[in-house]
């Protein structure tokens, strides 16, 4: 489209194409040696350019020279602006900066055929023709896009001058043509102008100096470039449809440059790192960046550690928050935590079983080199301050029983019999205090962990693993040093005496539960002492039960896995029933022990962490009609009481059906354990207890907070590859479900027997608790933990 103005009676071509006015003297404050004309109106300067016959070699007509084609122009534009004043007869308004307004901003009322710009969502700007009304305010707008919609008045935001009639099919060439003459560093001329005569401009005032033209496509462009520019001019006023801006000061458009060109730097540094995420992403797992990769650069370091952050629904900051956002709508992705998580594991930063819990509970999996240098160091110290009081048990058969893949082995178990026929017991109990003192680095680093972390991946111990594992743990044929508790039991399996000294040990044999069950099915000759245990089990929990103990043993699960970080990682799975013989004989054993260390606490008046449980509510016959297990100890189980501690005397432990209890047989992988360590050992010394009773209570609360959320990840781990374990298995494979109890109506608790898992799913009539029902798998979704079982109805 060609526009054609008369000027001083020659003509001024102009095209969509032609280079704007202020292009001929682009940069114009360098044009200091050129002679310039002031507009009495705008107060604009224009360098002046003579040439013979055209103008700069664009439009043909007479010889003319800038400065008089523009004060012609500037003077066409006043004469304009007084018809408009007459016919509008606005009133005069002046501008904060004291300027007129006068009628800059006369609306033109809508009619069919206007060329108009509109708002169609927070996001979107479109340009549109006027159809008809559409009610009494709205209007039907053709839209770029071709779709047709009604629109309120709000909506538009701006009417494109001199356009009646437009042809709606000519939009997307208006557009294009205007986006061909979009030209920002225009504005910073225009600007550096009006903002020394403190003036402000319409969008067509703004055509007339860049382009030498207002005609609707010129009228546009200066539009668009005003109203997306966010550095040189802001909006003084906007009535309806038009708007008047104003240069913004010069110490704000620095701020706001400065500004711009970190914002642009960002964005290509975002860029940048979105091409590396769909660059790994694209690439076969075997070639995926290793995670040390994203770590080197401090930049890319911080984005993938805000998506990690984001992942874990775990943002430190705003900052964080907004990045990640940023990262993933830039991907096209959704603003979601399983969005960041999927896009972690596409390229390869996550594991595809990754442990969110771990991560987002900030579980320390690593000792720093500074601990393990020091836990080094101590095991290379030979001084052992209770070597002098240590008693040589080396004589004794000493089994060691735990599970197979144990690598922190700190209790063993001996036996012999009196003369009279009575049963001595011993508890032998790895010795750390061997190694670590009270308030030295390697323990105040343990007080921070306060348990190991044993989980289906992998173990994090409490302690470096070289000094848990070589210095402290108990190992089979060596010389191993430890606390040993000496039991004489009653024929009904109460205390008849008790001692608790320093030893050295030999272990005799590393069992697992399985193999030790064994053995005492065997019932062989040469292990009568393993014999002897069990029948000191035996005795103790028949005295125990006398005492109110209440029985909850059930199915534990046990899973490890193979090389976790693989796609498909292998799945180890073990059900252990805690009624088992060789688990029974442990567990009294340990109980039997903590019982003995109360009490020796007690009578030493000792600061411990004592533990109980009132269960004095518990009615257990009323519960003698369940069967006698699993599903029996679950019923019991929802109505205990939650454990309780204190630090100065025993308090009864119900549960256990003892007098007073001390948890002491761990001390290699529970910090309380090692507590209690530490003041028995000083005792044994002569020396007074290192901490008193309002300190341990101190460092448990520490220790507690810890070990919940330890307990809360091991669950989640735990039901995580349980679920992965059943996904994996043949549809049609069956599996046995007991009865726990009914959650509601028809749906029932189960557990399933195979897996020793619990979950849920709906029976039929006349199945009862206690009945054991078969179940398939339907669906099992480990990342989203869901598991639908459905029971197998038989013909």
């Amino acid at each position: 489209m060609m526009a054609v103005r008369a000027v001083n009676g020659g003509s001024l071509f102009r095209s969509a194409a032609s280079p704007p006015l202020l292009a001929f003297w682009c940069g114009f404050r360098h044009f200091s040696s050129l002679p310039l004309r002031r507009n009495s109106e705008l107060g604009l300067r224009f360098p002046i350019f003579c040439c013979e016959n055209q103008f700069l070699g664009y439009g043909v007509g007479r010889s003319c020279s800038a400065y008089s084609l523009v004060d012609c122009v500037m003077e066409e534009l006043a004469a304009s602006r007084q018809r408009r004043r007459v016919r509008a007869n606005v009133k005069v308004r002046i501008t904060s900066t004291g300027e007129l307004l006068e009628d800059k901003l006369v609306n033109r009322e809508l009619e069919k055929g206007l060329l108009l710009e509109f708002k169609k969502d927070s996001d979107r700007i479109l340009l549109g023709v006027a159809q008809r009304p559409d009610g009494k305010k709205n209007w039907m707008v053709y839209d770029q896009n071709g779709v047709t919609s009604s629109i309120k008045p709000q909506q538009i935001t701006y009417i494109v001058p001199g356009v009646e009639n437009f042809d709606q099919t000519d939009i997307s060439k208006f557009l294009q043509n205007a986006e061909e003459n979009l030209d920002p560093s225009l504005l910073e001329i225009a600007w550096v102008e009006l903002l020394e005569k403190n003036k402000s401009v319409t969008a067509e005032e703004l055509a007339e100096m860049i382009f030498g033209s207002a005609e609707p496509i010129e009228s546009y462009c200066a539009h668009l470039l005003l109203s997306k520019d966010e550095v040189y001019f802001a909006v003084q006023e906007t009535k309806g449809y038009c708007s008047i801006y104003g240069p913004r000061p010069t110490r704000q458009v620095e701020e706001l440059l400065h500004k711009k060109l970190a914002k642009e730097a960002a964005e290509k540094e975002l860029q940048d790192f979105v091409q590396l995420l769909v660059s790994a992403k694209a690439k076969p797992a075997h070639a995926k960046p290793p995670k040390s990769l994203w770590m080197m650069d401090e930049k890319i370091r911080n984005k993938i550690e805000s998506l990690e952050a984001y992942a874990i629904d775990d943002c430190k900051s705003d900052e964080q928050k907004r990045t990640a956002g940023m990262i993933l709508k830039t991907m096209g992705l959704t603003k979601s935590v399983s969005s960041a998580l999927n896009l972690l594991i596409n390229i390869g930063y996550f594991p595809v079983h990754v442990n969110l819990d771990l991560l987002k509970f900030n579980i320390r999996t690593n000792h720093s080199d500074e601990i393990i240098a020091a836990a080094e160091s101590l095991l290379l110290e030979s001084y052992d301050p209770d070597e002098v009081n240590r008693k040589d048990l080396t004589d004794l058969k000493v089994y060691a029983i735990d599970v197979d893949e144990a690598d922190e082995l700190d209790d063993a178990l001996s036996a012999t019999r009196l003369q009279d026929g009575r049963i001595r017991v011993w508890i032998h109990v790895a010795d750390p205090t061997r190694y670590v003192q009270p308030g030295s680095m390697v323990d105040r680093e343990a007080l921070r962990r306060g348990t190991s972390v044993f989980l289906a991946t992998g173990t994090y111990p409490m302690f470096p693993e070289k000094l848990a594992m070589e210095g402290m743990s108990l190992k089979q044929g060596e010389l191993c040093n430890a606390v040993s508790i000496s039991v004489v039991l009653h024929s009904d399996g109460s205390i008849a005496e008790y001692s608790v000294q320093n030893s050295i040990i030999k272990p005799t044999y590393m069992l697992t539960y399985e193999s030790a069950t064994e053995l005492l099915h065997l019932n062989l000759e040469e292990e009568a002492e393993l014999k002897m245990l069990s029948e000191a089990a035996a005795l103790r929990l028949k005295w125990r039960r006398h005492q109110g103990a209440i029985d909850t043993s059930t199915l534990e699960t046990r899973i490890k896995v193979v090389n976790p970080e693989d796609p498909v990682p292998s799945i180890n799975l073990y059900v252990e029933n805690q009624a088992d013989p060789a688990m029974r004989l442990v567990s009294e054993m340990m109980i039997l022990c903590g019982e003995v260390v109360a009490t020796f606490g007690s009578c030493n008046n000792l600061p411990l962490p004592y533990r109980g449980q009132p269960q004095s509510n518990i009615d257990v016959s009323a519960f003698s009609h369940l069967p006698e297990g699993p599903v029996r100890s679950s019923a019991i189980v929802r109505i205990m009481r939650a454990a309780e501690i204190d630090f100065r005397k025993p308090i009864r432990h119900g549960v256990l059906g003892v007098p007073g209890y001390v948890q002491f047989t761990s001390p290699i992988r529970r910090y309380l354990d090692l507590l209690a360590h530490y003041q028995v050992k000083a005792f044994l010394r002569g020396e007074s207890p290192p901490f008193s009773a309002g300190q341990l209570e101190g460092m448990a609360s520490i220790v507690n907070m810890q070990v919940r959320l330890v307990r809360r990840l091991s669950g989640s781990s735990l039901r995580h590859w349980i679920i992965e374990f059943l996904r994996r298995q043949p549809r049609e494979k069956k599996f046995r479900a007991l009865i726990l109890r009914f959650i509601k109506d028809r749906v029932a608790a189960l557990l399933l027997v195979e897996v020793g898992f619990q979950a849920s799913a709906w029976v039929s009539i006349g199945a009862q608790v206690g009945d054991e029902v078969e179940v398939q798998v339907e669906e099992a979704h480990p990342r989203d933990d869901v598991l639908s079982l459905k029971e197998v109805i038989r013909n």
